[in-house]
């Protein structure tokens, strides 16, 4: 006897009262062959309402943490409600760029074929790094060469798609690509180039406990691969200062 296809394969079966939020939600993204891993987003899997269940969850594995370091946050004021204050902060906040999906980005044709060099930035940045979950904050520059097809896009933008990919557990060299994979997508240009500067507080809080060092890294698409006068010119109008975070 066949089998009819479930219509909605988001549905969760109808066994599954009383499995963690965590689970459902994970089934789906295996039945489907999805990858989640720190840096992915999985919106597309998670059902209205469900976000909330997770956060229920996520509150209730925080106070196990807090139990296991030995902090009595039965009589302490100051983490009494810790547990939930930190699992509104991951889902909600830091890492808003898992659950949610892309923002909404209205185009417009490029109607008077601009084909100059456009530079957006400095936008400031905030991430976590997926090592130790400690803040990486920092500034992107992003370089667009366009053509008479080029999507073009609000200046806020692309803030708005950085903050996005950002918004999630990230090491910084995986960030500026899916950064830059999406931004080509939106608005197919001949050549995108983004330059990327930030303190990782793994490095500044922790460990070698450095304050001073910071990293940058760039990711360079079309003609800013090819041409190397054109890199530099975009390399050049970058302001030193900001650059050097003076």
């Amino acid at each position: 006897m066949l089998m009819k296809a479930d219509p909605n394969p988001l549905a969760a079966p109808a066994t599954d009262e009383g499995m963690p939020m965590s689970v459902k939600i994970r089934e789906r993204l295996l039945a489907a062959r999805k990858r989640f891993h720190a840096n992915d987003n999985i919106a597309d899997f998670i059902e209205p309402g469900e976000l909330e269940g997770l956060l229920d969850e996520v509150e209730v594995k925080m106070q196990a943490v807090l139990d296991s370091m030995v902090i009595d946050t039965a009589s302490d004021h100051n983490t009494a409600d810790t547990a939930r204050r930190v699992a509104k902060m991951y889902l909600n906040e830091v890492f808003r760029g898992r659950y949610a999906k892309v923002p909404t980005i209205t185009e417009f044709p490029n109607a008077e074929h601009l084909n100059e060099l456009m530079i957006v930035g400095p936008i400031t940045v905030r991430s976590a790094c997926s090592h130790h979950f400690c803040p990486v904050i920092g500034k992107v520059w992003i370089g667009v060469m366009p053509n008479e097809h080029t999507n073009v896009i609000g200046l806020s933008k692309y803030a708005r798609l950085a903050e996005w990919v950002m918004g999630r557990p990230q090491i910084q060299e995986e960030a500026v690509v899916q950064l830059a994979d999406l931004i080509m997508e939106k608005t197919q240009p001949d050549g995108l180039a983004i330059v990327m500067e930030a303190t990782h507080y793994c490095m500044a809080w922790r460990g070698v406990k450095d304050m001073e060092s910071k990293m940058i890294n760039s990711v360079m698409r079309g003609v800013f691969l090819k041409d190397a006068a054109l890199r530099r010119e975009f390399l050049a109008l970058i302001p030193k200062r900001n650059m050097n975070g003076n």
